[in-house]
């Protein structure tokens, strides 16, 4: 008998220990079915319905424009102006993790409309639940021989994701160094000439960038813990007032590894492919580590919170006293949705927080691959990295380099408001550290599941 691949997930919002997980299994094997759990999508949690029906998987053969299937052998040698006017009365499925209200709001009303308005694109969004929903759809075509006519245009994407397409030939490219836009990126950067370690070569085109912050109320806690030692020692002073989402989720799997490189004394040597005997040699430590703490969080670690989402709720309601996200301006984002209170503050370990990039990629069989480019390029214009900056919008830090835009749009930048909550840009570099590849991610991730989750 297969077991349902989702019974050790969550009731009501939590990944459960084994205990209570077993009556899960026996209902589901029952026939009774739960909600699908929630993921990420290059970055975030659940919250977006799970694509892959519909309009957007059913696309026949009229969505493919004339001479579209050879648009791969003659990209090399089209100009940008050829390229745009292929791309007008095309329409781009773009599929993305959609959990989040205001960034959907900016994908389908800023870019949307004006992608609409300046190139004569129609921007679909596809909201997704988690990355692998797109990644399956796009093998399943190409293992079906739907080698021209796909159903995705493009992806928002990042880490493992990326490289399983790429190594897999499941993407168009390299096509970024077509983007005019391209130029304002310092692609010598090694946060984004590598995707969590993986040699990005023109696959995938910069969308944005993230920084793990740990977020706190500055009343409630007017000192918080600045170190993995000083916090793990917090949490046992303070039972019940710290939890993490449970990996998968992006943010708990974070957490997990800043775990683990505290563990290990630094993050040099995973930057390397993973290495079966160096994660023997640290992994009982850390998993010890974290079975040790788990008395201590909420609900006893009995049950640890599905989605950021989940947490988000805990720190709002104040039964928890720590949150924590990839996004530097995302407690002010929530201040002033008016949903985190004026006191919440954020701060980085001192030995440094996980740093990475965001893309967007084209999938191979694309049949508007002119126009997912064109869409690519307007998400690195200059006026949508400043909207896409501001707190309110999605406060979500730009990949462009300040010192290559032209002056009217580097003063833009530099006088963009900076909430309390958000840290300055100097201490986040300062606290700037690397994402181990992405095999090092699904060693700790599944090692979570058997040796914390499941023990």
């Amino acid at each position: 008998m297969r077991m349902p691949t989702t019974f050790l997930r969550l009731v009501r919002g939590a990944a459960l220990k084994p205990a209570v997980a077993v009556l899960i299994l026996l209902i589901s094997v029952a026939g009774v079915s739960f909600p699908a759990g929630g993921g990420e999508a290059g970055g975030a949690e659940a919250g977006g319905a799970e694509a892959g029906g519909g309009q957007a998987g059913d696309r026949g053969a009229s969505g493919t424009s004339a001479d579209q299937s050879t648009f791969a052998d003659r990209v090399g040698s089209m100009s940008w102006e050829e390229i745009v006017a292929e791309a007008e009365g095309q329409e781009v499925f773009f599929y993305m993790w959609g959990g989040s209200d205001s960034i959907n709001g900016f994908v389908q009303g800023y870019v949307g409309g004006r992608v609409q308005e300046e190139y004569g694109i129609n921007l679909n969004m596809v909201p997704v639940t988690d990355a692998s929903v797109f990644v399956n759809k796009v093998l399943g075509e190409k293992q079906a021989g739907r080698l021209e006519n796909g159903s995705v245009d493009l992806v928002w994407i990042n880490g493992e994701n990326f490289r399983t397409m790429k190594e897999a030939d499941l993407l168009f490219g390299p096509y970024a160094s077509k983007l005019p836009n391209m130029q304002y990126v310092n692609t010598e950067n090694p946060v984004i000439r590598n995707d969590f370690g993986y040699p990005v070569e023109g696959y995938e085109s910069p969308y944005g960038g993230a920084q793990f912050v740990m977020v706190y109320d500055s009343e409630r806690l007017p000192d918080p813990p600045r170190s993995i030692d000083a916090l793990l020692a917090w949490a046992r002073r303070n039972p019940g007032r710290f939890t993490y989402p449970a990996p998968p989720d992006f943010n708990g799997s974070a957490f997990v590894r800043h775990v683990w490189y505290h563990i290990a004394g630094g993050y040099e040597a995973f930057q390397q492919p993973f290495d079966r005997e160096l994660y023997e040699e640290i992994a009982p430590e850390v998993w010890e580590t974290l079975n040790e703490l788990e008395p201590y969080l909420w609900r006893e670690g009995e049950t640890y919170p599905e989605t950021r989402t989940r947490l988000q709720s805990l720190f709002a309601n104040a039964e928890v006293d720590f949150d924590m996200d990839y996004n530097p301006r995302y407690a002010a984002n929530l201040i002033e949705q008016g949903r985190y209170p004026e006191s919440a503050r954020t701060f980085v370990f001192e030995g440094g927080t996980l740093t990475n990039t965001h893309y967007v990629a084209i999938p191979f069989n694309s049949p508007h691959k002119a126009a997912a480019m064109v869409v690519a390029n307007y998400l690195l214009e200059p006026a949508t990295q400043l909207e896409k900056s501001r707190t309110g919008v999605w406060g979500d830090p730009t990949v462009l380099s300040i010192d290559r835009l032209p002056e009217e749009w580097r003063r833009r930048f530099e006088n963009l408001p900076r909430s309390p909550a958000v840290l300055e840009p100097g201490v986040l570099q300062e606290h700037s550290v690397p994402e181990p590849q992405a095999g090092w991610i699904e060693a700790v991730e599944e090692g979570w599941r058997s040796n914390v989750l499941q023990r």
